[in-house]
């Protein structure tokens, strides 16, 4: 039943789009506390990577239906339409950097939820996501005890996690998430010229923010 909380805990967190611990640290914590054979292991990772893709996957479908559908003003619309455009043209590339992205210890939310924004498909980032998250997961659970020692995953009572350092990063990211909306991506592909797009978001009545 624990494990079965915590799967569901993964699954909220990566709904969240900052602000939330990274998924491997629980991972961590599962590696460190359960004492499970390899083979058990392994198959919670895979789950773990399971319910943390569900989560993104809602992060981005939410960001395409509350920020794309109700907040963005056409012309924004249009803007990111045009780097949907050149993202479909590079599918590999995309799905290839996702997979790269995924293999790392980085927090993926504001990724997602740029992605979200360009109404792709979901399996171009979700597949190569979640074959990067089941393998790194796994590499986190099994270096639960180095991992505890050497970062202090388990003092989480300390608030050393919630330091400057890192609501700094946080913020940084959520800046790229709007540079990625106010950037002239069309100017970029086509003239090579940097240029941001002057307004961006709509006037919204509450009954089109109901609907």
């Amino acid at each position: 039943m624990a494990l079965i909380a915590i799967l569901i805990v993964i699954l909220v967190m990566n709904v969240v789009p900052a602000f939330m611990p990274p998924t491997w640290m629980l991972l961590s914590l599962v590696g460190y506390y359960f004492h499970i054979s390899d083979i058990s292991l392994v198959i919670f990772s895979i789950m773990a990577a399971i319910a943390a893709t569900a989560g993104r996957s809602i992060l981005a479908l939410l960001s395409k239906k509350i920020i794309r559908n109700k907040l963005l003003n056409e012309t924004a619309i249009q803007n990111i339409d045009a780097l949907k455009d050149g993202i479909e043209k590079r599918k590999v590339f995309t799905a290839g950097f996702f997979l790269l992205f995924a293999f790392s210890p980085f927090p993926s939310g504001q990724l997602f939820l740029a992605y979200g924004l360009t109404s792709l498909k979901l399996w171009i980032a979700t597949v190569p996501f979640f074959i990067g998250r089941a393998v790194s997961y796994t590499f986190w659970a099994y270096s639960a005890s180095e991992v505890s020692e050497r970062l202090d995953v388990l003092n989480l009572q300390s608030g050393s996690y919630f330091s400057t350092y890192f609501i700094l990063a946080q913020i940084v990211a959520f800046m790229m998430v709007y540079l990625f909306i106010k950037l002239d991506w069309q100017a970029l592909f086509v003239e090579h010229k940097i240029r941001f797009v002057k307004k961006i978001i709509k006037k919204i009545d509450k009954e089109t923010f109901i609907k």
